[in-house]
């Protein structure tokens, strides 16, 4: 039987792989809408160290979900999920195709694959746990992981914060652990046939000159200035502060 679903494009790729350009490029010869899938870039006033595409860029291509939250909003993957399959929705209903971009690889996951049934982000909860990572580090909290939910404690790494501290947090909202919730996730049909693009330069020392270019020009911006303003402001937990978009080329290697 025939596959109807709509198409969908994912333009994945790291930091400095050229996603914008390519995307902007094929909403102005093709006609694609495109949705930031960016974990930072969802924040009012994270601009530079989010690499957020400039007023002039978003212009020329509009990107939704790029300035939806304050930065005292909490914003999950499950926030991801619902606002995304709207948009795509919208698009499709149009006659055109929805191009999601965008690096952070757990939104793709929950967007395909569902979200579990999960207790929602626990500020008392939340607050315990980052008090013991700043006394008892994280190796702490990992431990305390591996005895409570020992498959999740082998899939997060020791030194992932917001997955380790989340993991954590599930278990103690829900007396159960993550990985037994995620379990009794049952599996769903994507409503689009998706074609994914992974942008990733054969030669990592290209890349790594393109970080070193992209960092040059964020201090020449004004980094240092908007992360020194950031520390006015409360980041929701949930959302671990990562103003360097620089060093996410590795995180994105992490998921596969």
């Amino acid at each position: 039987m025939a596959d109807k679903r709509p198409w969908a494009i994912f333009l994945m790729g790291p930091t400095a792989a050229g996603k914008t350009e390519t995307a902007m490029a094929l909403h102005e010869r093709l006609g694609h809408q495109l949705i930031s899938v960016d974990s930072a870039m969802v924040y009012r006033g994270l601009d530079i160290g989010s690499a957020k595409p400039s007023a002039d860029e978003l212009a020329r291509a509009p990107h939704r979900l790029i300035d939806i939250r304050d930065p005292s909003e909490p914003y999950s993957a499950a926030d991801f999920r619902f606002d995304a399959l709207d948009e795509m929705r919208q698009i499709s209903a149009a006659g055109q195709v929805p191009l999601l971009v965008g690096g952070t690889m757990l939104y793709y996951k929950h967007l395909t694959e569902g979200v579990a049934n999960l207790p929602s982000a626990d500020v008392s909860i939340r607050q315990s746990l980052e008090a013991r990572w700043q006394t008892e580090g994280l190796a702490a909290l990992h431990q305390t992981l591996a005895k409570v939910d020992p498959l999740a404690a082998q899939r997060i790494h020791p030194n992932d914060p917001q997955r380790l501290m989340r993991a954590l947090e599930v278990y103690y909202a829900s007396g159960r652990p993550m990985s037994a919730l995620w379990a009794e996730q049952q599996p769903e049909t994507f409503p689009w046939r998706v074609l994914s693009i992974a942008l990733v330069p054969s030669d990592r020392k290209i890349l790594h000159q393109r970080i070193a270019r992209r960092f040059e020009m964020m201090l020449a911006e004004g980094l240092i200035d908007e992360v020194a303003a950031s520390h006015a402001v409360r980041w929701p937990s949930e959302q671990a502060f990562r103003p360097i978009r620089c060093r996410r080329s590795t995180s994105w290697a992490r998921h596969p």
